[in-house]
């Protein structure tokens, strides 16, 4: 059974003269159930249409004890109450703020969906194991 959890949240984008509001929807899908996806409406990209950014479920985790990742996404704790998530694109780089508690709590429902480390059982594995052994 496929279960997509959406966590529609307020961030804020920080840029070198200001904050900005930037609405964001997180997403959890038991289909790909290592990552989690950030969801952009187009008010908030350079061409108008809404863009997702998917990395994994666990730079998500660690980045809100300390900082975490390497490529594109970038996770870390600011202060107490806060967690930037810092993306890097080819346009350049976008540091949103979020609350940490609100990212925590999606988190904790992820794991009602896919409990941390049962990633590869049931239908997931065997839909995978299908995948990469068909035709031998």
């Amino acid at each position: 059974m496929h279960i997509t959890l959406d966590q529609p949240l307020g961030a804020r984008l920080i840029t070198r003269d200001q904050e900005l509001a930037l609405p964001v929807t997180l997403r959890y899908t038991s289909d790909d159930p290592l990552a989690v996806q950030f969801v952009f409406p187009g008010c908030a990209t350079l061409d108008g249409e809404p863009a997702t950014w998917t990395f994994a479920r666990t730079l998500l985790e660690e980045g809100l004890g300390a900082p975490s990742g390497v490529g594109a996404v970038h996770v870390w704790p600011c202060g107490p109450c806060h967690t930037i998530v810092e993306l890097h694109a080819a346009q350049g780089v976008a540091m949103i703020r979020f609350d940490s508690a609100a990212l925590h709590r999606f988190l904790l429902r992820s794991y009602t969906v896919t409990e941390p480390g049962g990633e590869f059982s049931g239908p997931a594995l065997d839909r995978g194991l299908t995948a990469l052994l068909d035709g031998v």
